[in-house]
C-alpha cells in the first residue's frame, strides 16, 4: 500500500493533485545570514503565503518543500501556511551540500542534534548510522522536535565533486530510506555528479525508482539525461523561469527529448524558488504562479506543435509522476 506523507498527515497518492516538486517557502539559511545575502533569506511568512495563495488560485494543490535542516527551514511557519491556504506541504529530512555546513546550529536545535557549533562539526563527529537514525526520527516522529513528519529524505553534492562528508550523508540518507521507505531526493550542483551519486547509491542497494535527482536543467545535456533516466530515477527540471542559466526553449527541448526516448513517466517540473527576487510578493519576481499560469500553457503549445499531447504530458509531470515519486511503498 502506497501513501504520501504531508504536514497534515498521510494521504493517498491520488489526493496529491497538481504538484510543484522542489520549492522553498520559508527559510533563513545561516550560511547566507553570516554573509549578509538578504536575497537568499525567505524570512517573511506572510509574503511567502501570498505566493502560495497565487499558486492555489490557478489550481495548485501540493508543494514539496525541499528545505533540509542545514538550510534554515522554519517548519512551524510552513505548517501555518499550509493550514491557512489549504495547500498540502511535503517536508524534507536529511541534508544539503557541504559548503553550507559552515552554518551555525541554532541553540534550540542542540538538544535534538547534540552540542555542536556547526553542521560540519556534527557530521564529522557522528557516525553514518547515527546520522541515519536522526533522519529516520525526522521521518517517523517529526522535524526538529515537532510532530510534522518529513515526506522525503535528501542529500546533496557539490560542483563536479563529492566530498567525503557528502558521501557520509548520502550513505546515512540511503540507510534511512531502507528503514522508512521514504522517497529520496538529491541536490546536484549545476546538474553535475548525478551518475556518481547513482553509483554510490547502488553500493547501498538503493532501487533508483525511489529517487528524484534535482537541477537537471542546469546541465542541459540530453545524452547525460538519458543515462540517468536509464537507471529508473526521476529527473527534476526545477529551474523553470531562471533565464540567467538557460532560456525556456532549452529546458523544454531537453524535456521533450526525454519524452521522445520514452521517459515521460520520470520527469518532474518545478522552480526551486529560493530568492526574494524570484518571489512576486517579496520583490516583484515572477512568483510561484509563474509555472502553473505561464509556463504550462507555453509548454503545451510547444509540445503540441511537435506532435505531442501537451496537456497529457503536463498531467504526467505535475500530477501522475509526483504521485508515484513521493509515495512511501510499504
Amino acid at each position: 500500500m502506497s501513501f504520501i506523507r504531508t504536514f497534515n498527515g498521510d494521504i493517498k497518492p491520488e489526493e496529491l493533485g497538481f504538484t510543484y516538486s522542489h520549492e522553498h517557502i520559508v527559510c533563513r539559511p545561516d550560511y547566507w545570514v553570516q554573509r549578509g545575502e538578504d536575497d537568499l533569506l525567505l524570512d517573511d511568512k506572510e509574503k511567502s503565503k501570498k505566493d502560495v495563495e497565487d499558486f492555489k488560485s490557478h489550481g495548485g494543490k501540493t508543494i514539496v518543500d525541499a528545505t533540509a535542516i542545514d538550510y534554515g527551514r522554519d517548519v512551524k511557519a510552513v505548517k501555518e501556511i499550509s493550514d491557512e491556504t489549504g495547500i498540502q506541504i511535503v517536508g524534507t529530512a536529511g541534508f544539503n551540500k557541504s559548503f553550507l555546513w559552515e552554518a551555525r546550529i541554532k541553540d534550540e536545535l542542540k538538544p535534538i542534534i547534540g552540542n555542536y557549533d556547526t553542521y560540519v562539526q556534527w557530521i564529522e563527529e557522528t557516525s553514518i548510522n547515527k546520522l541515519a537514525e536522526f533522519v529516520i526520527r525526522e521521518v517517523e516522529e517529526g522535524l526538529e522536535g515537532t510532530n510534522l513528519k518529513a515526506g522525503q529524505v535528501k542529500f546533496g553534492t557539490g560542483y563536479n565533486r563529492i566530498s567525503p562528508l557528502e558521501i557520509k550523508t548520502l550513505r546515512a540518507v540511503a540507510r534511512a530510506h531502507h528503514e522508512t521507505k521514504a522517497p529520496i531526493h538529491s541536490h546536484t550542483e549545476a546538474g553535475t555528479m548525478a551518475l556518481e551519486q547513482i553509483e554510490l547509491l547502488k553500493s547501498e542497494n538503493i532501487n533508483l525508482e525511489y529517487m528524484s535527482i534535482g537541477h537537471m536543467d542546469r546541465n542541459p545535456d540530453p545524452y547525460y539525461h538519458e543515462q540517468i533516466a536509464k537507471t529508473g530515477a526521476f529527473l527534476s527540471f526545477d529551474g523553470i523561469a531562471k533565464i540567467k542559466y538557460a532560456p525556456e526553449s532549452t529546458r523544454i527541448a531537453c524535456i521533450l527529448e526525454l519524452v521522445k526516448k520514452g521517459y515521460e513517466n520520470q520527469i518532474l517540473v518545478s522552480g526551486d524558488t529560493a530568492r526574494k527576487t524570484y518571489y512576486k510578493h517579496y520583490d516583484y519576481g515572477l512568483g510561484l504562479e509563474y509555472i502553473i499560469a505561464k509556463w504550462v500553457p507555453r509548454f503545451i503549445d510547444e509540445a503540441n506543435q511537435q506532435g505531442f499531447d501537451g496537456e497529457n504530458l503536463v498531467h504526467k509531470f505535475f500530477v501522475e509522476n509526483p504521485a508515484r515519486c513521493f509515495s512511501f511503498k510499504k
